[in-house]
């Protein structure tokens, strides 16, 4: 090969020489999400690999090729196979659970009606589905990403069958979990007033270690008994809490699924999300459609949520910051985190985070339980 057709191979391989407008506008995305994460830190551990996996796939969309008899297709079809058999979702949850106090939730039980209370948002979605076109069991996939639950929406979406729509759903659900500092406040101020941000709540009981351990077994039986198709996620992230409350027994289990094995799983997820996100599957008016949906249907989990809140403000006196309802989106724990600044803008001795945890632990139990609710009606 001569110099001169050495050059013209390269330069017909280079990005340049295959430009699509779609996928630059991706790559600007791409860029934008990165900012975001590293200069304002917004949940960096998320958004970082979802932005890079989309950079990557747009640059060279043979990233997500699939495997044919003259290829061995890319690496990222491979981590997305993880996804779709639903094995990175419940090690997802498994870390979560060996991360997560469940401490909060039991000791102020009433969390867990703000937890459901938050899930209106999944079902007001669901039915707005609906009215945009979509089919039931697209709708249902499209619903959960209120949740504010990346691992769950996963999950759903593959076991309805709605491949063709992971991509959107799963880049939705994830980029709405990592953008929850922006999205949530703005809500939280509008539905409440000063006076109601600056409650202060009485200090929670101490939680024994035996109530800890009983926990997450009489939820998988209860849950599990009752919605036996919930049970890879509930049960998962029962188990990783089981794991942390055995405490030294289990303590080198506990540490790995907690992180080293969540790290990994976090970045093969947040890669190969990011990488279902090229410009041509992308840019289509039903993922744009989906894009929407998935803000609305968090909007409403997080007002929902709040509202509630609102209204056991009344009911208890006065002794519920309605602003903890709003945790009650499964975003582990950024949610709880959003709660704790809004609290400490309007009084900085307000301290609410433990509080807000309960909600917010809540929050994942019930969008399991959701999940749980539309495969039994579409499967």
């Amino acid at each position: 090969m001569g110099l001169g057709e050495f050059l013209q191979n390269l330069a017909s391989q280079t990005w340049y020489a295959n430009f699509n407008y779609k996928n630059a506008i991706m790559i600007v995305v791409a860029l934008v999400l990165l900012f975001l994460a590293i200069k304002y830190e917004f949940e960096p551990l998320l958004l970082i690999p979802i932005a890079f996996g989309m950079l990557l796939v747009n640059l060279y969309p043979d990233l997500m090729a699939a495997p044919t008899a003259e290829s061995n297709g890319g690496i990222f079809w491979y981590f997305l196979q993880l996804d779709e058999w639903s094995i990175l979702p419940c090690l997802i949850f498994m870390g979560v659970g060996a991360m997560t106090d469940f401490g909060p939730l039991i000791a102020n039980p009433i969390s867990f009606l703000m937890g459901a209370a938050a899930q209106f948002g999944v079902f007001a979605s669901y039915m707005l589905a609906i009215a945009f076109g979509f089919n039931g069991a697209q709708a249902a996939a499209i619903g959960i990403i209120g949740g504010a639950d990346g691992p769950t929406s996963i999950f759903l979406t593959t076991k309805l069958g709605q491949t063709e729509i992971l991509g959107a759903i799963a880049v939705a659900a994830y980029s709405y979990m990592s953008l929850v500092p922006i999205i949530q406040p703005p809500i939280m101020r509008l539905l409440t007033t000063k006076k109601e941000r600056c409650i202060k709540m009485e200090q929670l009981r101490p939680v024994s270690k035996l109530e800890k351990i009983l926990f997450p077994i009489i939820v998988t039986l209860v849950v599990c008994t009752l919605l036996p198709s919930t049970a890879p996620l509930i049960g998962m992230l029962m188990l990783g809490n089981l794991f942390k409350e055995c405490g030294s027994i289990v303590h080198q289990i506990t540490e790995t699924v907690s992180n080293s094995l969540m790290y990994i799983v976090v970045v093969l997820l947040g890669t190969s999300v990011g990488a279902t996100s090229s410009g041509e599957a992308f840019l289509r008016v039903d993922t744009l459609k989906i894009i929407l949906l998935g803000l609305i249907a968090f909007a409403f989990g997080t007002a929902g949520g709040v509202l509630f809140g609102k209204l056991l403000t009344v009911v208890t006196g006065g002794k519920i910051n309605p602003l903890i309802g709003a945790a009650g989106v499964s975003a582990v724990p950024m949610a709880a985190r959003v709660a704790q600044k809004e609290g400490a803008k309007a009084d900085p001795t307000n301290f609410l985070l433990m509080h807000a945890m309960g909600p917010n632990v809540a929050g994942v139990i019930g969008t399991a339980v959701a999940a749980g609710v539309f495969m039994a009606l579409y499967l």
